[in-house]
């Protein structure tokens, strides 16, 4: 097994957590990364490290667009792309605001095979490149007031799964991951509106502290953002490229929990997030 060496990286969603380390840790590897964010100033700093930084909103196809072009501009390729950008919104689905619905839809699915689709002919021209797309172990695994994020990563591992297919004849390679906790500002960004849950509008009320237990369980012993890149990066980049990686906190005990009869993982997810308080 070999290392890809001094690749060109594009990495969608710098601003914080599992992105911007990629971003370091990349760069330390000895590779050539492009940190991109919707708010270029929100990577300034990542700029004063030595690292490109392209604007890019994955929600806007101008600007991908013209990210992909700058970045091709000023290396002449892109070897790799790292879809990383998400975002994410806790609550009850049955009432989850549609707007925060298609948002969460839109970033994490949407916009994600837009990026593929730009970078794909500069790639399918070369014949060679590997897409890296970040999904998560919820995605296996259906948790309460976090439907629309298990919904959206789960999408992402089937629509990897696809792409392989039918990107491999133009020897471009496609590896899915399935984050477990990492350190991140996934959670606290998540909360925004959490508050609507603790309303006696809200059927959800009496079990709010559930909701809140939910938001922030990835954020419970998780990995080190800066491991998890590190760790990422060895193991993408090998070649023959791997179909999957799984990598932090409870990537050992969710998929198990996943795989039980759904009455049994039903009672048990139902009872530790406080559903049951519901039925009483």
């Amino acid at each position: 097994m070999t290392q890809r060496e001094q690749q060109v990286v594009l990495v969608t969603g710098c601003s914080t957590g599992i992105g911007r380390a990629l971003a370091r840790e990349l760069r330390a590897a000895g590779h050539r990364p492009f940190a991109t964010a919707r708010r270029v100033e929100s990577i300034a700093d990542l700029a004063t490290e030595g690292i490109d930084t392209v604007r890019l909103d994955v929600n806007d196809g101008a600007s991908i667009e013209a990210a992909v072009h700058a970045v091709r501009d000023r290396a002449g390729r892109i070897d790799v792309l790292i879809n990383n950008a998400g975002v994410n919104i806790f609550g009850p689905l049955a009432e989850t605001p549609l707007a925060s619905l298609r948002e969460v839809f839109e970033t994490n699915v949407i916009g994600l095979v837009a990026v593929t689709q730009a970078v794909f002919p500069h790639m399918a021209d070369r014949r060679s490149g590997l897409i890296v797309n970040v999904g998560s172990i919820v995605g296996l695994l259906p948790t309460p007031f976090a439907g629309s994020y298990c919904a959206t990563k789960s999408a992402v591992h089937m629509l990897s799964e696809v792409l392989r297919m039918e990107v491999r004849p133009f020897g471009i390679d496609v590896v899915v991951v399935q984050p477990g906790g990492v350190r991140s500002n996934i959670a606290a960004s998540g909360a925004r509106d959490l508050e609507r849950y603790r309303s006696e509008r809200s059927r959800y009320q009496p079990v709010y502290e559930g909701i809140e237990r939910r938001t922030y369980a990835s954020q419970e012993n998780p990995m080190p953002a800066e491991d998890f890149a590190r760790e990422l990066i060895a193991l993408a980049f090998a070649t023959p490229s791997p179909r999957m990686i799984r990598l932090g906190s409870g990537t050992d005990s969710l998929p198990r929990l996943a795989e039980l009869p759904g009455e049994q993982r039903d009672a048990m997810l139902s009872a530790h997030y406080g559903l049951d308080a519901l039925a009483k």
